[in-house]
């Protein structure tokens, strides 16, 4: 099947619904000639045409300007004999010599009309009844022809809008993420020296207290309102440095993902050794845990994230049960973390990966991590995915497609 042409006369793209259409109107008409026309408010524009090369005409030439003001079709047998043709130039010979003229406007659903499907010959012939109806069904079919078109340039508006705005959220982002790692990275030199600065105060004071080791009593219990604020101090250097350090981890997942194999199971256990003492009272299960291939350092952080929320999160008096597990899927690999924890309620379950968001305050941290997760996730060219696991609790399931083809446990 080709595809559309331009017309010589005007450059413009023809359909080959269109040309379809005037060639079946000309053979069930038996007129050597047709055409799809659309008037404008000054002009006729000839979209297709079968036995004449298609042109553009001024409204007041237009024969078919008179069937788009009436609405009507229109079947003449010798135009000179019709008031209403007999001075047009396509009929008096200074354009053309038309005389066997019949045209079914092109009405949309609204009631407007584009235009005409027409056929005509320079000699006097009458249509019948069959042939009139044939020529107003064809032209209903242009007008759907005419309306997919429409249909079609403004999908590929829009896709060409979403793009533009894709493209432009991804330089957002990217720049996003470049701000905040350098800020991080900028801000942890200056909070290194305050750090030092509290400690070796908290050190003066202990040693003028003739200690050597901080006190174990409560902040403020009896103890000088310096040694209180020196206390409050390294509280929120700590928080800060960990802060920050979230911000480096974020701006770090840039997209750029070095895949290797990763033997699941090894990164795991190398994780839960990381995290030592959160994960000391956790009761941690895995299953079968394959090889996959994708960025370890990036898989690392991602499951540092997820067992870290695990272990914070949970039900009062409750020792944390996580189990972790991984199926084949037809695009790749599926990775859960399933908790016993308190859950994230439906409604705030795509507002959590959000960076900043923290829907309880209550437990220490910065509301970096799931979104972390999320940018590692997209970066292997999958997503993750907050359920509610059995039994209650939290389900992450994090997608690791696969780079060639179905997934193989390599174990």
């Amino acid at each position: 099947m080709s595809g559309p042409k331009r017309s010589p006369a005007t450059g413009a793209r023809t359909d080959p619904g269109l040309e379809d259409a005037v060639r079946l109107a000309a053979q069930v008409c038996q007129m050597p000639r047709a055409v799809v026309n659309l008037v404008s408010t000054n002009h006729q524009f000839q979209v297709a045409a079968l036995g004449f090369a298609p042109d553009v005409c001024s409204r007041e030439d237009s024969m078919c300007a008179v069937v788009v003001d009436a609405a009507e079709p229109v079947h003449v047998e010798d135009a000179r004999t019709d008031p209403r043709f007999a001075d047009n130039p396509f009929v008096d010979g200074r354009l053309a010599r038309v005389r066997a003229y019949g045209s079914s406007p092109l009405t949309m659903p609204d009631g407007q009309v584009l235009g005409t499907l027409c056929v005509f010959d320079e000699e006097p012939r009458a249509l019948g009844p069959e042939q009139r109806d044939a020529l107003d069904v064809l032209a209903r079919r242009v007008v759907d022809v005419l309306r997919l078109r429409r249909r079609t340039r403004e999908l590929r508006t829009s896709l060409a809008e979403l793009a533009a705005a894709r493209d432009e959220l991804t330089r957002s982002n990217t720049e996003l993420a470049a701000f905040a790692g350098q800020v991080a990275h900028d801000l942890r030199s200056p909070l290194t020296s305050i750090a030092l600065a509290v400690e070796l105060a908290q050190e003066e004071l202990l040693r003028a207290e003739g200690q050597t080791d901080p006190p174990a009593r409560p902040v403020g219990a009896d103890r000088a309102a310096g040694a209180d604020l020196l206390d409050r101090a390294a509280g929120g250097v700590r928080r800060m440095d960990r802060l920050l350090a979230d911000l480096l981890d974020y701006a770090r997942v840039d997209g750029r993902v070095r895949r290797t194999d990763v033997d699941l199971a090894a990164l795991v256990a190398e994780v839960r050794e990381d995290l030592g003492e959160a994960l000391r009272d956790v009761a941690l299960e895995t299953g079968p845990l394959p090889v996959v291939c994708a960025d370890p350092t990036l898989l690392r952080m991602l499951l540092q994230n997820l067992l870290s929320n695990a272990a914070k999160f949970r039900r009062p008096g409750a020792t944390p049960a996580v189990r972790i597990s991984a199926r084949a899927t037809v695009r790749g690999w599926l990775v859960e973390v399933a908790d016993d924890g308190p859950g994230v309620p439906t409604a705030e379950r795509e507002h959590v990966l959000e960076p900043l968001t923290r829907l309880r305050t209550d437990v220490p941290g910065t509301g970096l991590g799931l979104a972390t997760c999320r940018r590692i996730a997209r970066a292997h060219g999958g997503r993750i995915v907050l359920d509610e696991a059995p039994g209650g609790g939290t389900l992450v399931r994090v997608e690791l497609p696969s780079v060639d083809g179905p997934p193989v446990s390599r174990r």
